[in-house]
């Protein structure tokens, strides 16, 4: 009785499936559309049954209509059709991505009378993907170095710091505010270097107390105090061979500036609990928001730890500093936004990027990104506007600052760079090679490159 109540209504239970239904006879001729078809491929029922399958222009099936031994279709050779990805021609003329299942139909006798066909549409997962290599394109772009972007002057100086850092072992101290991106700094560092295909360690020394940061610098062992019902290794372990990036260096505190002093000296540490030296192989990038020479000058901050960690420094300058990256990073955080909203918006409003040159960024990028994540939210229109943005970017919270005027590309600057080093040293190449933190062979390499004779430059 079930069964045949179900056969009643098995058109009802089909139209309720998400996936496209299509039932073709032996000659390719389609019987049965359900409503998930109607809507993946736009063709009503009255559109489509009668017509030929060929209707949709599947992009796999052009080779299969090959005519062998009377089957118009490779399918009733095969039997079946599984998880085959193609793309169809909708009814409006737009293409439509799915993943294809299909089945002949056989009589109680075995005798082929047709085939089904399921189609689940993937369009939207196709078009994140698109988004995504887009962005992964836009990330690799001329204006972009290992995941960071800018094209100003102080942002190529770091690139270029970057790239002679990774070819050395000795300390790195990255210095900027916070939100400038010193952690991408150290990642970049790490990334470029001899070292990549070994681990990267990270720690926040400003996010534990004094017991705890030693524990988790130098590990400890079995019984070192309560608690400690096992042996662990610790940070600097876990990175030999790599690199271990001490965020937040100025808030450590002395008696650990001290041992992490021994460590730069002889590269041995000892477990908490322990006296057994343990020799390590990792390089130290620090990084801080905070002026270790006044911390010096207080006593807060030991000067011997100092002059170790500071023999290559790094200074990521504030985004009110560099205003030519403003415009590349709001490009890329739009990206970001139709990327995770699936938002269609176009672009950013003339008035809104005046306002996003003009904001004085008191939390530089990490602040940049914020607001168009809140932009991401408020904005349901095609184009962002000023006031899609947080309210105290346009209602005075912070002094503005006057736009700079730029239309150089990266190599541009990177001339420009080099001139104004060259003006500064009065000519002298290995004096312009300190000021720009980059070698005299680089200098030759770059004046050659674009034509550079200074004393020529000077008198033009």
């Amino acid at each position: 009785m079930f069964e045949q109540e179900l056969n009643r209504y098995w058109k009802t239970v089909i139209d309720t499936i998400l996936d496209g239904v299509m039932i073709v006879d032996k000659a390719g001729t389609i019987v049965f559309v359900n409503k998930a078809f109607e809507t993946i491929t736009g063709y009503r029922h009255q559109d489509a049954v009668g017509k030929p399958c060929t209707l949709l222009n599947c992009d796999i099936c052009k080779v299969a209509r090959q005519t062998q031994e009377g089957l118009w279709c490779d399918l009733f050779k095969m039997g079946t059709l599984d998880m085959r990805r193609c793309r169809l021609i909708r009814k409006d003329g737009g293409d439509t991505h799915v993943i294809k299942n299909a089945s002949v139909l056989k009589d109680m006798n075995g005798k082929v009378i047709g085939a089904v066909e399921t189609l689940t549409d993937i369009t939207d997962i196709i078009k994140k993907d698109n988004q995504i290599v887009a962005l992964r394109d836009q990330l690799r772009a001329e204006n972009s170095f290992h995941w960071m972007l800018g094209v100003s002057a102080p942002m190529l100086q770091v690139f270029e710091l970057i790239t002679n850092a990774a070819g050395s072992s000795a300390p790195v101290i990255i210095l900027g505010e916070s939100g400038t991106g010193k952690e991408l700094v150290a990642k970049s560092i790490h990334d470029v270097g001899a070292r990549k295909r070994k681990p990267f360690v990270k720690v926040n020394c400003a996010a534990l107390n004094e017991s705890l940061l030693e524990t988790e610098l130098f590990g400890h062992v079995k019984g070192a105090f309560t608690g400690a019902h096992r042996s662990r290794e610790g940070r600097f372990e876990a990175a030999q061979g790599g690199d271990i990036f001490l965020d937040e260096i100025g808030d450590l505190p002395l008696i650990t500036q001290v041992k992490l002093l021994r460590v730069l000296e002889e590269k041995i540490i000892e477990r908490v609990g322990d006296n057994k030296p343990i020799s390590v192989n990792a390089r130290v990038i620090t990084a801080t928001n905070k002026n270790l020479e006044d911390l010096v000058k207080s006593g807060a901050f030991r000067e011997d730890f100092y002059y170790r960690i500071n023999v290559i420094p790094i200074k990521v300058s504030p985004l009110r500093e560099r205003q030519e990256d403003i415009p590349i990073l709001a490009e890329h955080f739009l990206q970001r936004i139709r990327l995770k909203s699936g938002k269609e918006i176009r672009g950013i409003d003339d008035d809104a990027m005046r306002l996003l040159m003009t904001y004085s960024w008191p939390g530089n990028v990490r602040e940049l990104k914020s607001a168009f994540e809140y932009a991401a939210v408020s904005c349901q229109e095609s184009l962002i506007k000023p006031y899609h943005f947080p309210p105290n970017l346009f209602q005075g919270k912070h002094h503005k600052i006057k736009p700079k005027q730029t239309t150089l590309d990266r190599e541009g600057m990177k001339k420009k760079q080099l001139l104004e080093a060259l003006k500064q040293a009065d000519g002298n190449q290995s004096e312009a090679a300190r000021i720009l933190g980059v070698s005299r062979v680089t200098i030759w390499n770059r004046m050659k490159k674009f034509g550079i004779d200074f004393k020529r430059e000077m008198i033009d």
